[in-house]
């Protein structure tokens, strides 16, 4: 009996993704190649691997012995490959990362992938920017982007601590004129509250610091998403209170259709992850990615803390007011 390594590498392709469709869209080849390349698989092995429904493939008893065999062929594979990467001088090839949506224009400077693709031409960039959370090894994604405070244990992944964001409380100044600016934490349980939705599907309570002092609590609101260009916008136009990271407010604020309300007060800051395969040494092209990233990051909190210290210089118990954009004047 001969086998092609290669033959059994794609049944580990298909048996990870459950379909041949997204099997062959990731490995670049035609479903109907995949498909029948993994027939005669079956045909050469003399027994069926995967039992096939209109709905879903599912791993023969036999399919999950050699599966076992496959991804381990799979992964040797991969080594080797990240193995001459990681020695390679000049990074090159194809660069899957994912990041949320918003990231890429707002969390960092504008000029970051333009300048990262200017430095390193023969890296080719694919960019996921969306909400939902990658297989990364499934998927073929060499790097994930996550915002959160905490990350699942995951033995197959690692993930690298990048930055912490600061998180503040905002207005339009639309919206503090006319309804007063919270002198207090305890005074924001009588404004209308905007709301992110987390991950569990829950908007989680506001919990805010200073100096050691601690406050808790959530104030009611028409609003809560996920989408938080959808709470930026609502904010501005004068319908609550919200809270965002500091970097991703700036903008607004030096427009002035943002003003930061109770500016002693923080909330915890936001944690920005990296999160790789961990079976995997980190190709050149990675490493040099991720470099570049944390040095756009380092310079968007350096610009942070020196506004943050310029507005509470300028601030007492409250900001001054902004002048306030003609279309931020909606009322309540």
């Amino acid at each position: 009996m001969e086998l092609d390594a290669n033959d059994l590498m794609l049944f580990a392709h298909v048996a990870e993704a459950g379909s041949f469709s997204r099997a062959a869209e990731q490995v670049g080849l035609p479903k109907s190649t995949v498909s029948r390349r993994i027939a005669a698989l079956e045909t050469r092995l003399g027994e069926r691997l995967l039992a096939r429904s209109t709905r879903r493939l599912a791993l023969t008893e036999f399919g999950h012995g050699i599966f076992e065999h496959a991804r381990r062929l799979q992964e040797e594979t991969e080594a080797a490959l990240a193995f001459a990467q990681h020695r390679q001088v000049t990074p090159r090839g194809r660069l899957r990362v994912s990041m949320p949506p918003g990231f890429s224009d707002k969390l960092i400077l504008s000029t970051f992938f333009l300048q990262f693709c200017s430095d390193y031409p023969e890296v080719r960039l694919e960019l996921d920017l969306s909400p939902r959370r990658v297989d990364l090894l499934s998927e073929q994604f060499d790097l994930a982007i996550r915002i959160a405070p905490s990350l699942p244990d995951d033995a197959t992944l690692i993930a690298r601590r990048l930055a912490d964001m600061p998180n503040a409380l905002y207005a339009s100044p639309a919206y503090l004129n006319r309804y007063g600016r919270p002198q207090a934490p305890d005074d924001l349980l009588k404004h209308t509250g905007l709301h992110l939705i987390g991950s569990n599907g829950e908007a989680a309570p506001w919990r805010l610091q200073r100096e050691g002092e601690i406050w808790e609590g959530l104030p009611d609101g028409p609003l809560a998403s996920n989408a938080v260009e959808l709470i930026m916008q609502m904010t501005a136009h004068g319908l609550g209170i919200s809270l965002f990271t500091e970097r991703f407010a700036q903008p607004a604020v030096e427009a002035a259709y943002l003003e930061r309300v109770l500016p002693e007060w923080a909330g915890p800051p936001v944690t920005v992850w990296a999160v790789m395969p961990g079976r995997k040494l980190m190709p050149t092209r990675t490493r040099v990615f991720l470099d570049a990233l944390i040095a756009a990051l380092l310079a968007c909190s350096e610009a942070e803390r020196d506004n943050t210290q310029r507005l509470l210089a300028g601030s007492s118990s409250s900001l001054p007011g902004y002048p306030v954009p003609a279309h931020a004047l909606t009322s309540r």
